[in-house]
């Protein structure tokens, strides 16, 4: 198993096309063609982390966080950052990073923190944008079954609920072969005119690659016609933060009670009270204030995330109770996510989950 074996396995379940472009994600530190001994799970990468992989003999770290998240001009060891860094390299530990490509993920870090709070029917708050694309392309007809089931097999065609999702539109095509060619129909020099049907499918962006690979493959023309387009929609199954309905509606103070038990927190910070009962509730883990408009637009009652500032408190303004939860809170049990997802695909490797907590906050 090398360290490219698991990125792979990782790049599947959350694409690198997941993250924001903001973010620093994959590997940061070490060499893709290493064998992997072993692989510590953890939030954060800190220092106390590093030395409970060289302890535990894990020569990789999956981390939530990244540690190098903004360009490293210099390797002084003059900051924690810099000193993992320095450790990692001097005893041959590999650093990768998910972060957002797992924020985005429909089954990522906000379906979990619905989960945690018992939320149904929850929709992703936040689509993004630019990750969805369609293919076109032009097959003879008798050859239409066979193409449009291996393209469904790679994933294309998976529309929300729905898979093996197509349009098809009958008409001719028309070529001509030169001598060098190879044609499928028709003859060497002669025009040729073919019933086809034109195939349009769907896909997730990051599929790009192996929908055109399988097209090439499966397409019985020598030369295969097809466009690639980018499209506007927004993908309904992928994007930042969650919104999902309680069981029964809460009175503010109980619902606090009852977030407080669920996401282990000693410290909850809150807007005023506003005399409401809390049914639909939004959620984003980590920093979530960007999204509090969204929340108030999709009709929550409340939005729980973590790190807003004072004057982003009034933002509620007397129609969404906001609820800060404290980042390390509303993400703590993203590193048991990724441990029991490596663990039931691959049980027999080692992966070890870090018994370090890594909040750098503390209360008194």
């Amino acid at each position: 198993m090398t360290i490219q074996n698991l990125i792979t396995i990782l790049d599947e379940w959350a694409p690198p096309a997941y993250a924001e472009d903001f973010d620093n994600v994959g590997l940061l530190v070490g060499d893709v063609k290493k064998e992997c001994l072993g692989a510590l799970i953890t939030l954060d990468c800190t220092e106390d982390v590093m030395e409970e992989a060289i302890h535990k003999k894990c020569n990789l770290i999956i981390s939530f966080h990244p540690i190098v998240f903004s360009g490293l001009k210099k390797i002084t060891g003059k900051n924690y950052v810099e000193r993992v860094v320095i450790k990692a390299i001097q005893n041959d530990i590999a650093i990768l990073a998910l972060h957002t490509r797992l924020d985005n993920h429909p089954k990522g870090v906000n379906h979990a923190l619905c989960s945690q709070l018992e939320l149904t029917n929850s929709q992703i708050l936040i689509p993004k944008k630019g990750s969805l694309k369609k293919l076109s392309t032009y097959v003879p007809k008798i050859n239409v079954p066979k193409v449009l089931a291996a393209l469904h097999q790679e994933g294309a065609g998976a529309v929300g609920n729905y898979s093996n999702c197509s349009f098809t539109s009958e008409g001719r095509g028309q070529f001509k072969g030169n001598d060098q060619s190879n044609p499928y129909l028709g003859d060497i020099n002669n025009e040729t005119s073919v019933e086809e049907v034109k195939i349009e499918v769907v896909f997730e962006s990051y599929l790009e690659k192996i929908i055109q690979n399988t097209l090439q493959k499966v397409h019985p023309y020598e030369t295969a016609a097809f466009e690639i387009f980018s499209l506007d929609n927004t993908n309904l199954e992928v994007g930042m933060g969650r919104i999902g309905t309680l069981k029964e509606p809460m009175e503010e103070k109980d619902f606090l009670s009852f977030v407080k038990k669920k996401l282990s927190t000693e410290l909850i910070r809150h807007s005023p009270l506003i005399s409401k009962k809390i049914k639909k509730v939004a959620v984003l883990g980590g920093s979530g204030s960007f999204a509090i408009e969204e929340a108030k637009k999709q009709g929550a009652n409340a939005f729980i995330t973590s790190d807003l500032k004072y004057h982003q408190f009034y933002l509620g303004e007397n129609s969404l109770f906001l609820v800060d939860v404290g980042h390390y809170e509303s993400e703590h049990f993203t590193k048991k996510m990724i441990y029991d997802y490596l663990t039931k695909k691959m049980p027999n490797f080692a992966f070890v989950l870090s018994s370090i907590k890594t909040n750098p906050v503390n209360y008194f």
